[in-house]
């Protein structure tokens, strides 16, 4: 499954010019407000009309304005979900339900039980909206979505009506739906902490345009891509390996096949096998040139600088810890005091692992 998006838009004294490629999994268009993100979402979804544009999903072709190609809206098998649920107050969820299916083309797709049991809302099929959480609203809307038999769905901004709470709960789902339905998203976040959870691939927006692209790891160690007042971090596909409930501890282990990389965490509620992606903002890693001792920092890791990046008075140096890379923020000065540079020998020390995917109360678990 892949997705080409190559578009171009003008509309008053707002320019957009937005090209880039996706595969399975979820692909989060990421940058602040304004810079373009809504638009390319209403593009694909056929709510909008390019001035230039050619638009494919799984081969086939939505949008190519050379050659007069313009699939109605009807007809693109997209699924939308917004910030609003949208739901239609006067029908039980059932019903909301199954007003999805009526956009459906061709027979086939998910059941509404299987969608219900998906989401976690078999429970509230016979409710009204108006008795709802919010969470539990955008849930039956992505029932909905699904009930429509699309072959891509589109996401746009689903969390930012939602408090942290609501968020919590609803974030789990998400995961699942990109774990299970077999079906690629693309995902409209300005929330670093939503990315790391949810992203395969990232595709950041600024002024209209494509600041940069890539894996999600590899996009959120980049300064230069993250809006000003977020923490630029480490992204590490982990597998929870097992837990300690004597102790309250969690092991995690990853990424990669030789699974070479293990984090002790205090107790997840998460089952063995379950992977996550899981955050490690930059300034909570330290650095030894020696392997430290009498520490109570129960994660050190051994590794070797993969590189070095200046910002003024701070040096962001990537650390190679077997297959992953952890990104530790020091000053200029520590960075020179330590000797480091490429190739160096060091130990990471993760003095806190930040679960920016919300995994813990106020996202941070201390370690």
């Amino acid at each position: 499954m892949t997705i080409e998006i190559d578009v171009a838009l003008r509309r008053d004294t707002f320019s957009l010019e937005v090209a880039f490629t996706a595969g399975a999994g979820l692909t989060a268009l990421f940058g602040r407000s304004g810079s373009g993100k809504t638009t390319v979402i209403d593009l694909i979804a056929g709510l909008a009309q390019p001035q230039r544009g050619r638009i494919v999903v799984d081969g086939t072709v939505l949008l190519d304005t050379a050659r007069g190609v313009r699939v109605p809206v009807h007809r693109r098998r997209i699924g939308c979900v917004f910030q609003e649920a949208r739901l239609l107050p006067h029908l039980s969820v059932r019903q909301n339900l199954r007003f999805g299916r009526l956009f459906s083309r061709g027979g086939g797709g998910p059941s509404l039980d299987a969608v219900a049991e998906l989401l976690g809302i078999g429970a509230l099929l016979e409710r009204r909206p108006a008795g709802l959480s919010g969470g539990e609203r955008q849930r039956v809307a992505i029932g909905r979505a699904l009930l429509a038999r699309p072959r891509l769905l589109l996401m746009d901004e689903p969390l930012s009506a939602l408090d942290e709470a609501r968020k919590r709960e609803i974030l789990p789902y998400v995961e699942r739906l990109r774990d299970e339905a077999g079906l690629p998203i693309v995902y409209v976040s300005h929330s670093v902490a939503e990315v790391a959870r949810l992203a395969s691939t990232v595709v950041v927006l600024e002024g209209g345009r494509v600041a940069g692209q890539g894996p999600v790891d590899a996009v959120l160690r980049r300064a230069d891509l993250i809006p000003d007042g977020a923490e630029v971090g480490s992204v590490l596909a982990m597998t929870v390996e097992g837990h300690d409930e004597g102790v309250g501890l969690t092991l995690l282990a990853g990424p990669g096949e030789g699974r070479d990389l293990r984090l002790t965490v205090p107790l997840l509620s998460l089952p063995v096998g379950r992977r996550l992606n899981l955050r490690l903002p930059a300034r909570d890693v330290l650095l030894a040139t020696e392997a430290p001792r009498g520490l109570s920092a129960r994660n050190i890791l051994p590794g070797r600088v993969a590189a070095l990046r200046e910002e003024g008075a701070a040096c962001l140096v990537e650390v190679a810890c077997g297959q992953a890379i952890l990104l530790a923020r020091l000053t200029r000065a520590s960075a020179r005091d330590l000797g480091l540079a490429e190739g160096s020998p060091v130990h990471a020390i993760v003095k806190s692992v930040a679960l920016d995917a919300g995994l813990a109360p106020g996202g941070r678990i201390e370690i």
